[in-house]
C-alpha cells in the first residue's frame, strides 16, 4: 500500500508497481486469466504495461487547476490508471493457498467492477481440487475455469444493459467563490439549473439521470445515463459527454467561463466562472 495526498486529505492506495516487483506470480496469474477471457471474447489490457505508460507522463500533467485562482482537483492512482487504459471493466483476483491432506488447495474470489461507476458487475468464487504437482498460477487458472461460465453470462447482461440503456456516469455542475451569479440566478426569467436540467433531459439516453442535490452552489447528477458513442460513432465518456454541456453554457444566452475537471472516466465536473 502506499500514502495518496487528496488536497490535504491522506488516502491509503494499492500500490501496483510495488505489487509486480515484489510478487512474481501475479504476472503469471494475470496472462492466465486473460488468456481465459480472451477465448470467451473479452480481450483485457495488461495493467502492467499501463503502469509503465503512466509512470511517462509528467507529475504536473496529473493536477489540473483554475488558471485564475489556483483551484485544483487531483485524481488518485486507481483513478489515472482508468484514464489511461480506458478500459470499461476493471477485473480483480484474489487467492490463497492452503494445504488440505491431499494437496494445495487455492481459493479464489473473481470480481469485475464497471470503469465508471465503481459498481460491482460480475463476481465469482470457488476452490480448486486438491493438487500437490502444479504451481499457483496453474491451480488458479484451473479452479477460475471450473466457475468461470457465470462470471461471463453477467458480464455479457452488463454489455447489453449499456447498448441498450446507456452508460451510467456522474456529472456535478458548481461555481467559483469568486462568481457573481449562482445557479439559482436567472436568464429571461429561467433558472440556470432549470436549463442545464432541460439539456440533461435531451441528451440522456431515455431521459434517465437523478437529480440527487440541487442549490444555489451546486447541482449533482448520478445514475445519469449517456450514450455509448456519440453522432460521429467515437466512444463518449463522462468528460465528453461533460464537453457537450460546457459549449452550451458557454454560448448565447448564457457565455460563462467553464473549468471542466474529471476524476476517472465516470464522472466531470464543470466549475462555473472562470477557468
Amino acid at each position: 500500500m502506499t500514502e495518496f495526498d487528496n488536497q490535504g486529505t491522506k488516502q491509503t492506495v494499492p500500490n501496483y508497481k510495488q505489487a509486480f516487483q515484489e510478487d512474481t506470480e501475479i504476472g503469471q496469474v494475470i496472462s492466465k486469466i486473460g488468456g481465459l477471457m480472451v477465448d470467451r471474447g473479452f480481450p483485457l489490457k495488461d495493467v502492467e504495461q499501463e503502469l509503465k505508460a503512466i509512470e511517462t507522463r509528467n507529475a504536473e500533467d496529473n493536477m489540473t487547476s483554475s488558471k485564475t485562482s489556483g483551484s485544483s482537483i487531483s485524481e488518485s492512482p486507481l483513478d489515472m490508471l482508468k484514464n489511461k487504459a480506458k478500459a470499461d471493466i476493471i477485473i480483480q483476483i484474489w487467492w490463497k493457498v492452503s494445504p488440505s491432506p491431499k494437496g494445495k488447495v487455492v481459493s479464489f474470489i473473481l470480481e469485475a467492477f464497471d470503469a465508471y461507476t465503481s459498481k460491482r458487475i460480475a463476481s465469482s468464487t470457488g476452490n480448486g481440487a486438491p493438487n500437490n504437482t502444479d504451481i499457483v498460477p496453474v491451480l488458479l487458472q484451473n479452479a477460475i475455469l471450473a466457475n468461470i461460465d457465470p462470471f461471463v453470462v453477467q458480464l455479457q447482461a452488463h454489455f447489453n444493459d449499456m447498448l441498450a440503456n446507456g452508460r451510467e456516469i456522474r456529472l456535478t455542475v458548481k461555481k467559483w467563490d469568486s462568481w457573481d451569479m449562482d445557479l439559482e440566478s436567472e436568464i429571461d426569467d429561467t433558472e440556470i439549473r432549470d436549463y442545464i436540467y432541460d439539456w440533461m433531459q435531451s441528451k440522456t439516453v431515455q431521459g434517465r439521470f437523478n437529480e440527487s442535490d440541487a442549490s444555489e452552489n451546486r447541482v449533482v447528477y448520478e445514475q445519469v445515463r449517456i450514450p455509448i458513442y456519440d453522432e460521429r460513432n467515437r466512444a463518449l465518456d463522462a468528460r465528453q459527454f461533460a464537453k457537450g454541456l460546457r459549449k452550451y453554457l458557454k454560448d448565447a444566452p448564457f457565455n460563462f467561463e467553464v473549468k471542466l475537471m474529471t476524476r476517472g472516466l465516470g464522472e466531470a465536473i464543470l466549475v462555473l466562472g472562470e477557468k
